[in-house]
């Protein structure tokens, strides 16, 4: 088992509140994240030596482009086009350069910016073997590729359109009492049902709606947060794995599968002793993969554990307790971050309405970068309560 995380916190969950359009470029919303971070934290903006950044709708800038624009010089730098992946790898990365001493004060970020030609050119660029894999079909995003996927789970495992429902019915809820949330109607499991068809067997509440936004976090050592009087949550184990089961005819697993067991090792806790969980979840089926890959239930069970509890920040089985993006929304890249933000939130006492009750560890899972027929990039985190 690898080294530990000790002695490194998580803290400053930042939202810049989502927007359905914007015409302003992701650097705007770059800048606005790392102003909140600064701002919030007391960290003046020369003291953070160490960036991590996940957008794309960036290009052609990277990370170290985007250190000149906003005015930093860091000593560590990290560039994740990641996606849905990339909140967890931004915070394991970080963790190990805070550990090692290359980095005291990490800000991590992720944004992007939509609007009809930003949009257009990222489903276009996004990846060539997805882009070859629908275009055929006459679809121009993953809404096809993730029917696909939803259509053999529902015939292998025996999931109803009511299970994916259920789901998204609970996050709902959950978005109600978030106040970043875009959806802001409560959302019936008959409404659900109803809605218009996108791809089957996928309708309108199973697709994840894009919008602009930005969210950040800090990463540094428990002692300059303990200086600064800052919140903070500690890190307990984190993984990630990318093309894990490459020869897989259908996905139906991640990388997390061949992990979790260090995962678990290195918290010092199960799947039974976490108090809320937050997936990635651009559409319902991901959930429930990795609900069963991170052994919540069994794989093919997710059907039956889907039916067992309520998901919502105050029934059985918190889940994506702000709403998940599903409820809030998918700045791009910031989806993979949206988690781990609330998850900060939720161990540190800054969910407000929507807490999970004696909240003490955690767990955030992301998936991201679907190319052709699968995603490729997994990971997982748990954190934990500071005592």
């Amino acid at each position: 088992m690898r080294q530990g995380y000790q002695g490194v916190a998580v803290a400053v969950p930042v939202t810049v509140p989502y927007v359905r359009y914007s015409i302003r470029a992701a650097h705007w919303w770059l800048a606005r994240g790392l102003s909140e971070l600064i701002s919030r934290s007391g960290v003046k903006k020369d003291e953070i030596d160490g960036l991590s950044v996940s957008s794309f709708t960036l290009a052609p800038d990277t990370a170290i482009g985007l250190t000149q624009h906003l005015g930093l010089s860091p000593r560590w730098l990290d560039h994740l086009p990641f996606g849905g992946a990339s909140g967890v790898v931004a915070l394991r990365r970080a963790a190990r350069a805070v550990q090692s001493g290359d980095a005291e004060v990490v800000a991590c970020l992720a944004a992007d910016t939509n609007h009809v030609d930003s949009f257009r050119l990222t489903l276009a660029n996004f990846s060539q073997f997805a882009r070859d894999a629908v275009y055929p079909y006459g679809a121009g995003g993953p809404n096809a590729s993730f029917a696909f996927l939803t259509a053999y789970y529902m015939a292998q495992y025996g999931a109803k359109r009511e299970d994916f429902g259920k789901l998204c019915v609970a996050q709902r809820a959950n978005a109600l009492k978030f106040d970043f949330s875009l959806f802001r109607k409560p959302l019936t499991l008959g409404e659900y049902m109803a809605a218009r068809p996108i791809a089957e067997p996928l309708h309108l509440f199973d697709c994840v709606m894009p919008c602009a936004g930005a969210d950040a976090f800090l990463v540094l050592t428990e002692e300059r947060a303990k200086s600064l009087k800052l919140k903070y949550a500690t890190l307990r184990g984190t993984i990630e794995r990318h093309n894990a089961f490459a020869s897989d005819p259908v996905q139906m697993r991640a990388g997390w599968a061949l992990d979790r067991d260090e995962l678990y090792a290195q918290a010092g806790a199960g799947p039974a002793d976490m108090d809320f969980v937050e997936t990635y979840d651009d559409y319902p089926v991901i959930s429930l993969m990795q609900l069963e890959d991170l052994d919540f239930c069994a794989k093919g069970e997710g059907p039956a554990f889907v039916r067992k509890h309520t998901f919502t920040h105050d029934g059985s089985f918190p889940l994506n307790t702000s709403g998940g993006q599903l409820s809030v929304g998918q700045a791009g890249a910031a989806g993979g971050f949206l988690g781990m933000v609330e998850a900060i939130r939720q161990l540190t006492g800054e969910a407000g309405p929507r807490a999970v009750n004696d909240a003490k560890l955690g767990l955030v899972s992301g998936f991201g970068m679907i190319n052709f027929d699968r995603g490729l990039g997994s990971g997982a985190a748990v954190l934990a309560r500071a005592t």
